[in-house]
């Protein structure tokens, strides 16, 4: 999400505007490589994630929370990367933009909750002997 502010703040959001890679091809040129670093990460983010919710389905002993955030996390990350396309195709649409944002504070709140729920500790854990 910062990287995404920073390329939409400096108004980068058209530097690269071929879709999903750069006029360059896979490597970027100079002129491309801050908004090629914001597809690489987007995309490095959407395998972990799809990775994450992939394992929490095969584990036996997730918990249906956990399971339930992954798996709209990996929703929104699909539905992210397609409105990012979006973005780039119809020339940074305001609507559409907003829209991207948004979903990127929804994916980045399941990701958040899939982790929390992951890792809280269990209540007989905290328990003090006093």
């Amino acid at each position: 999400m910062f990287i995404g502010g920073y390329i939409s703040a400096a108004g980068l959001g058209l530097t690269c505007p071929d879709w999903p890679f750069c006029p360059s091809g896979i490597f970027p040129d100079e002129q491309y490589f801050i908004e090629w670093t914001h597809r690489f990460i987007a995309a490095i983010t959407g395998i972990l994630v799809i990775a994450t919710t992939i394992g929490c389905w095969l584990t036996k002993n997730s918990e249906s929370k956990i399971k339930l955030t992954s798996t709209l996390a990996a929703i929104f990350v699909v539905t992210q990367i397609s409105l990012g396309a979006l973005v780039i195709d119809l020339k940074l649409h305001a609507v559409l933009v907003s829209i991207h944002l948004g979903i990127a504070i929804l994916l980045f709140a399941m990701v958040l909750l899939t982790t929390l729920f992951a890792f809280r500790l269990n209540k007989k854990s905290i328990q003090t002997n006093v």
